[in-house]
């Protein structure tokens, strides 16, 4: 049985929880807060970050990682592909994922909903508003540029999607909507990742978490 620590709705979290429900690997979750971490958290993640893994003696920290871990552990359904080339782009988008969610999610996430709600602080509007006139519309349009079809990477759900789509459930948690003017085949992509069994699993699970922290679940009914 693998243990995954964090908070579902992290998208970090949901990288490792959509992999093992993907490939069928048994897994518990066990919360984590980053802001109050249990006393021996640094011995899972030596970083403080979320998520943190044990799989029998082994333990290990960073969503890429404990993907990779999963995908040694169950090779099928794979989410890297066998080609280089496409396993390249795989990795590069899982990358990207994590851009976007540096450039964009985070900051979003922070002023709504951890700095007024967990740290008792005020929202920066300003901060917020320069997010969405700036580095928000330039990783979606280069996200929109690059879909040819149902998935960024081959026939299959690969990393590639389930780290980029992870940062789109929490934008939508947050109450925008990815414009279907403005970025067409983003919106349909996104819905299409979000609608499979993986994800509606992993939605379902975390329902709890998003209620009782005020997200906005309409784009997952």
């Amino acid at each position: 049985m693998v243990t995954i620590y964090g908070v579902p709705i992290s998208v970090h979290v949901r990288k490792p929880i959509v992999t093992a429900i993907l490939k069928d690997i048994q897994y518990v979750v066990e919360p984590v807060i980053p802001f109050n971490p249990p006393p021996n958290w640094s011995s899972l993640s030596p970083t403080g970050l979320i998520p943190a893994m044990q799989d029998g003696g082994f333990t290990l920290a960073e969503s890429t990682a404990i993907c990779f871990h999963l995908e040694r552990k169950k090779a099928a359904p794979a989410i890297l592909p066998v080609d280089a080339w496409d396993c390249s782009r795989v990795l590069f988008f899982d990358g990207y994922a994590g851009h976007v969610f540096r450039s964009v999610i985070h900051g979003l996430f922070f002023q709504k909903i951890i700095n007024p709600n967990i740290l008792k602080g005020a929202t920066d509007q300003s901060v917020i508003d320069s997010i969405l006139a700036t580095t928000q519309p330039k990783a979606f349009s280069f996200l929109e540029s690059q879909i040819k079809g149902t998935f960024l990477v081959g026939d299959s759900l690969t990393l590639a999607d389930i780290g980029i789509v992870s940062n789109l459930i929490n934008f939508q948690y947050l109450g925008f909507a990815i414009d279907k003017a403005a970025y067409p085949k983003l919106a349909a992509y996104a819905a299409g990742i979000i609608a499979l069994p993986p994800f509606r699993r992993a939605l379902a699970d975390e329902k709890p978490f998003a209620e009782q922290m005020g997200l906005n679940r309409g784009f997952a009914t």
